[in-house]
């Protein structure tokens, strides 16, 4: 008897979301660009039905809205992406602040000793680049957050991260992007661990900033060659 265990393939949805997700990032489907339920099923040789769903989990991420024909890539909105970023850096860096301010707050070491466990495994084995890893990268700023004692401050990240988890997705697909994040991440928690606020601080305000600077750069690239496309149309 084999001792084999059977892999369940992976859901036609999830296959389609997730090509889909990285065509998006990556510039290959154009703003102006109209995706339809018909031309995507010919074209991944499957039924409506899970490329419907793949298209409304793209639109939940934001990175796809409803048109009257069919779907369109969302254009981001610089002056918006900045303004969400900036209350990201308040809401994270109070987390330390507040620490710093009083020095009765101290930091769960239960959870930073989780999470740097869990990041440096990653550095020995880095996911594939691609526009997911947002979501682990979610995972540790809220636990970073969460780890100093203010719940408020945590939900009020979750809100922030859901509104520029779209165009965060850009930041991945930078090669080395997501070395660099994960040993920005684990020197971030090892100053945290050692009492080292001040530094955390500023670790954490210089990792959130570069990530900024990636965002904007490539969705500012993006708008542009659109632009240009149009003209020379």
């Amino acid at each position: 008897m084999s001792t084999e265990m059977n892999t369940a393939p992976e859901p036609l949805r999830e296959v389609v979301y997730r090509e889909l997700r990285t065509e998006l990032v990556n510039g290959t489907i154009g703003f102006d660009q109209r995706l339809t339920e018909p031309k995507l099923s010919t074209r991944f040789g499957i039924s409506r039905t899970p490329v419907r769903e793949a298209l409304t989990m793209l639109c939940a991420d934001g990175l796809l809205r409803r048109e009257e024909y069919g779907f369109s890539a969302v254009r981001p909105s610089i002056p918006r992406i900045r303004d969400l970023y900036e209350l990201r850096i308040t809401l994270e860096l109070q987390g330390i602040t507040r620490a710093i301010a009083d020095p009765t707050i101290r930091h769960d070491r239960t959870i930073l000793d989780d999470e740097l466990v869990r990041w440096r495994a990653l550095a020995l084995d880095p996911p594939a680049q691609e526009p997911g890893f947002v979501e682990l990268d979610e995972e540790f700023h809220v636990a970073a957050l969460r780890a100093s004692g203010n719940n408020e401050l945590v939900a009020s990240l979750l809100s922030v991260n859901s509104r520029i988890r779209h165009v965060r997705m850009y930041d991945f697909m930078v090669n080395g992007r997501i070395d660099t994040s994960i040993a920005e991440h684990i020197r971030i928690l090892e100053e945290l661990r050692a009492g080292n606020l001040p530094e955390a601080r500023t670790l954490l305000h210089q990792h959130i900033g570069e990530s900024l600077d990636v965002v904007l750069d490539r969705v500012t690239r993006a708008i542009t060659a659109l632009s240009l496309a149009n003209i020379t149309d």
